[in-house]
């Protein structure tokens, strides 16, 4: 073989430049290709997962202070046995899975000390769930007994049919519990929280609707009952909301340790403030500009009928994929399109459009860039992820920062790669969706320091969205707000994650030099999985410096609010 290079010079230069390009593709790839899991560290996190499992009572998890008392030793032996594991000569790869245990595990300690969801949100006693997620789990802090519905086919076959009323019986137990555990005094999280258990309410009753459901008298009984639970635990949230007058905000402190050491984001709640004031004047500035560019072509039009709404959505769909692919932004796969398909939304008058579906009549391809994320939930359901500890959703949402962070930085960086160069009109779209997310998010930094209620910060997220389009539909700045105030951190991980998604790109590109590639970079991205970009940061670049600045930092948790 070496005879054969040395003979020839023309072949050695090929050999050089295809071992460069594998080597610059490992570099990326940071030891996920053909890398073992420490043995140990995954049979604890088996053992971790159990546990986080609440023990049940009347077959309905048990959300006692008493069972979380009685739990805590158990759960400090676990964190024990973690801690004393010597990872110091591991993998990177098998370093950066320790760190996801151990976020999780801070999860479980900051959910049990300071947010306590099962004492202060009685959202979280929400069961039935009429929709998938588009990231990971379920958004913000959901319990351990979920119905999803939309699973469901009626008319129902028989093991659906028992599936269903079998898990219809637990809502009341559910609910029995929530008045005894809720006895937080968190104002607005309460009062919101109302909302989304009458929602509740109203899906039982749509259930009866659904086909054969009236004649099936076993399932009628179990919906009935579920029905009549829901609205008494309705009447009691509401007798008891005149005597909350607490904050529901986790103060400054805490969201910094939140923040730090469970989602593992590098940033002080005073650093999120600059950097989404930053993003917020950024992107109303470019907006201004793109505008005056623009200020000579035909404003964009939106569809005005359901044929014409249809036919925009499904060029767009195709356009961007086309554009993916053809532009080796990232390696388009066969299920991209059908992914895609079913969210392509349709037809709403313009009355009662809200803030997203107005972008979406207009031009939907910058929302569509954002529905990046049902691209990789495909990638995950068709190629798992074979590291057990990655191959599901992380807990506590602390996919968040990846997840919504990659959303939301596509939009712009495929703007950029030139997905708008024959619709220049559309890239205002793209800096008003930036602005609305830099304000709903900067709302709730504000609501968590207890600086504002709910109700302020909303008119925040409202009054900063350009053009007035977060005036024109109400609920979805209540259910927006309602959730960032449920799971810190979520309302600002759209352009933290997305800076940290910028950063990581940078110090990939430093590394990689002239050998840089997009579409391997998003690649790269999909094959570590849904993990926080600072771990993310750290496999694709050997720098662990941010992850080192959290753990050199850290300290027991102050549970007190400010």
């Amino acid at each position: 073989m070496f005879n054969f290079i040395k003979n020839r010079t023309s072949n050695l230069s090929l050999i050089i430049i295809f071992l460069t390009g594998l080597f610059s593709f490992q570099l990326i790839n940071a030891q996920t290709i053909n890398q073992g899991y420490h043995s140990e560290l995954v049979e604890l996190f088996k053992e971790w997962r159990k546990f986080e499992q609440p023990p049940l009572i009347d077959g309905a998890p048990d959300y006692s202070q008493k069972a979380f008392d009685g739990r805590w030793n158990a759960f400090m032996t676990l964190r024990t046995k973690l801690e004393s594991l010597e990872k110091e000569n591991w993998s990177v790869q098998e370093q950066v899975d320790w760190h996801i245990v151990w976020a999780e595990m801070n999860g479980y300690i900051f959910n049990t000390k300071v947010l306590k969801p099962w004492q202060r949100d009685p959202a979280f006693y929400k069961s039935i769930w009429t929709y998938k997620s588009d990231v990971p789990a379920h958004e913000g802090p959901t319990n351990h007994f979920v119905i999803e519905l939309w699973q469901y086919n009626f008319p129902l076959n028989e093991e659906n049919r028992n599936k269903l009323i079998s898990s219809l019986t637990l809502i009341p137990k559910l609910n029995q519990q929530a008045k005894i555990n809720l006895t937080g005094n968190a104002k607005d999280l309460w009062i919101a929280g109302i909302r989304d258990i009458q929602n509740q309410a109203s899906v039982l009753e749509g259930m009866l609707l659904k086909p054969m459901v009236m004649s099936d008298s076993t399932l009628v009984s179990q919906i009935s009952k579920a029905l009549d639970s829901t609205n008494n635990f309705v009447v009691w949230l509401q007798k008891e909301a005149s005597k909350k007058n607490g904050p529901s905000g986790i103060g400054k402190e805490n969201y910094t340790w939140y923040q730090q050491n469970v989602h593992l984001v590098p940033l002080s709640w005073e650093d999120e403030v600059t950097l989404l004031k930053r993003e917020l004047v950024r992107a109303w500035s470019s907006l201004k500009l793109e505008e005056h560019r623009n200020r000579n072509l035909p404003e964009l039009a939106a569809a005005d009928s359901p044929e014409a709404y249809d036919l925009l959505a499904k060029n767009a769909a195709r356009e961007l994929i086309e554009f993916l692919d053809e532009n080796d932004i990232v390696t388009v796969k066969n299920y991209f399109s059908e992914a895609l398909k079913p969210h392509l939304g349709k037809y709403i008058p313009a009355e009662k459009r809200n803030f997203f579906w107005i972008t979406a009549h207009l031009d939907p391809k910058p929302l569509f860039s954002h529905f990046y994320h049902w691209f990789e939930l495909e990638h995950m359901e068709l190629e798992p992820n074979p590291n057990p500890l990655r191959k599901d959703a992380l807990l506590y949402n602390i996919f968040d920062s990846r997840s919504e962070g990659l959303a939301t930085a596509v939009e712009e960086m495929f703007m950029h790669a030139g997905l708008y160069n024959k619709n220049p009109r559309a890239r205002e779209i793209v800096y008003i969706l930036i602005a609305q997310r830099a304000a709903r998010g900067l709302g709730s930094l504000y609501a968590h320091a207890n600086m504002m209620s709910m109700e302020n910060a909303g008119k925040i997220h409202s009054e900063y969205t350009p053009r007035g389009w977060m005036k024109t539909e109400k609920e979805l700045l209540i259910f927006e707000q309602h959730l960032y105030l449920r799971q810190p951190g979520y309302g600002t991980s759209y352009i933290t994650g997305k800076y940290l998604i910028e950063d990581m790109m940078m110090e990939v590109a430093k590394k990689q030099n002239k050998n840089f590639k997009l579409n391997m970079f998003f690649d790269a991205l999909s094959s570590i999985g849904n993990i926080p970009v600072s771990l993310g940061r750290w496999e694709m670049t050997e720098d662990s410096s941010q992850i080192d600045n959290i753990r050199n930092s850290f300290r027991l948790l102050n549970a007190s609010e400010d």
